[in-house]
């Protein structure tokens, strides 16, 4: 039997422990598929002292990160601290500096810093596997840069965030307004104690960066991703994407159109009947548009101990092997710097609620402003002045009655100058509610 890869653990939380407790339980299934074992052999993480559910004396420990990812005892490098900086961005470039490939489920630091660590890796002729940084146990990116390699790509899609889509699910199942499904996820340990990175789409957002560059061929820049949370999503909305016969997601969106890649993180109603409306709860799933061939989705765990640890040790076994492909899909020298698409130039449908002032003249003015930016509709209801279901019915002059309207294609700049139209004219209450649709 071959010599042991081993492994240089950086990280021991509900991740790293896993990853010890799987290579533990599938040694020997391993030890098939690979041709050798793969074994822990040293650890860093911030305390030494914690009580854990193994035996440390079976490790070296090292107190610094960047220490063990230097130490020739180790062949590779496993780092889950997380954090877009130091530590964990100078262990990772000074195991590949050694020589020793890498395996991160990083993705923050992968956004910010992926390119010149996949530099630094083919400098070197190492691996820089990064399976565990998007949806989890869903295996995304081998999927793009292995799976479908000849592929050519026009769209990736699809829920990131478990912590959202277990609230958007909550919301709607239970009846749940989105702050007492926030506590609930945070009580059940979905959501941190400051939800604000993952309601608000930034972790999603992080995560899409790397899948456009991987579908692509871009340089990865997180900046150009168009972010919008889920914080401002009412069971009025959810009443009204059921009854039109949509859903409402949170989606990460990247698409190649004509002005350049659109990448978008924002709520989305999609048809109840697509496969991604049927994901529900703390799961993930994303969906690949290709040329010639019918959309594929995936669908599994997007995070925790288990799933994330799951896809570390398939990145481990690839480099037991001997398998050594470019980060992303293609050598960094020839990946494009990205062309952002503005988002103003995104074309699709919307649902639009607004609260319209029960007064003559309303629906004129908000059917000329609509006119003027060439916006069709494809629907429109007016809803009992609470808002509740069932067949309009006339409110007291002048109270604020809730108008829903889907609209056909039209751009996001129409949309935008008309409703700031419309709020000029003084003919509504409060701030218009706009949620894209996506076809799926």
């Amino acid at each position: 039997m071959a010599e042991p890869l081993k492994v240089g653990l950086a990280g021991l939380g509900t991740v790293g422990s896993a990853v010890i407790r799987l290579l533990d339980q599938g040694r020997d299934k391993l030890v098939a598929r690979c041709g050798r074992p793969i074994e822990v052999v040293a650890l860093t993480a911030r305390s030494r002292t914690k009580k854990r559910d193994f035996e440390l004396k079976k490790f070296r420990w090292f107190d610094n990160p960047v220490t063990l990812a230097r130490d020739p005892s180790i062949d590779v490098l496993v780092e889950v601290i997380g954090g877009e900086g130091d530590p964990a961005k100078r262990a990772i470039e000074t195991a590949l500096n050694a020589g020793k490939p890498v395996v991160t489920a990083n993705k923050a630091l992968l956004a910010r810093h992926g390119q010149k660590l996949a530099a630094l890796a083919e400098r070197h002729g190492v691996a820089l596997n990064f399976e565990a940084a998007v949806a989890g146990g869903i295996p995304i990116v081998k999927t793009l840069r292995e799976g479908l390699n000849g592929a050519a790509f026009t769209r990736i899609y699809g829920i990131l965030n478990g912590t959202c889509n277990y609230i958007l699910t909550r919301m709607e199942q239970d009846r749940l307004a989105f702050d007492d499904c926030l506590k609930e996820a945070q009580r059940l340990g979905y959501a941190e104690a400051d939800p604000t990175f993952d309601v608000e789409g930034h972790d999603t957002a992080q995560k899409l960066a790397i899948l456009a560059s991987l579908a692509f061929g871009t340089k990865i820049d997180p900046d150009a991703v168009y972010v919008e949370g889920i914080s401002s999503i009412t069971l009025a909305d959810l009443d009204a994407a059921a009854e039109l016969g949509y859903r409402v997601k949170l989606l990460g969106v990247a698409v190649k159109t004509q002005a350049g890649i659109e990448q978008r993180v924002h709520p989305t109603m999609v048809p109840k009947d697509s496969a991604i409306a049927q994901v529900m709860g703390v799961t993930n799933a994303v969906t690949v548009d290709a040329e010639g061939l019918a959309p594929i989705t995936l669908v599994g765990p997007g995070a925790g101990g288990a799933a994330t640890a799951s896809a570390i040790v398939a990145d481990l076994a690839d480099i037991a092997r001997g398998v050594v492909t470019p980060p992303f899909g293609r050598p960094t020298a020839r990946m494009t710097a990205i062309r952002k698409a503005p988002m103003q130039h995104h074309e699709g449908g919307y649902y639009i609620r607004l609260l319209a002032r029960d007064r003559p003249g309303t629906a004129a003015t908000i059917a000329r402003r609509l006119a003027q930016q060439k916006i069709s509709l494809e629907s429109i209801v007016q809803r009992h002045a609470a808002g509740s279901r069932g067949a309009a019915q006339p409110g007291r002059s002048g109270e604020a009655v809730p108008v829903i309207m889907i609209t056909y294609a039209t751009s996001e700049d129409a949309v935008h100058k008309a409703l700031a139209a419309v709020r000029r004219d003084r003919v509504v209450s409060g701030r218009p509610q706009v949620i894209r649709l996506e076809r799926a």
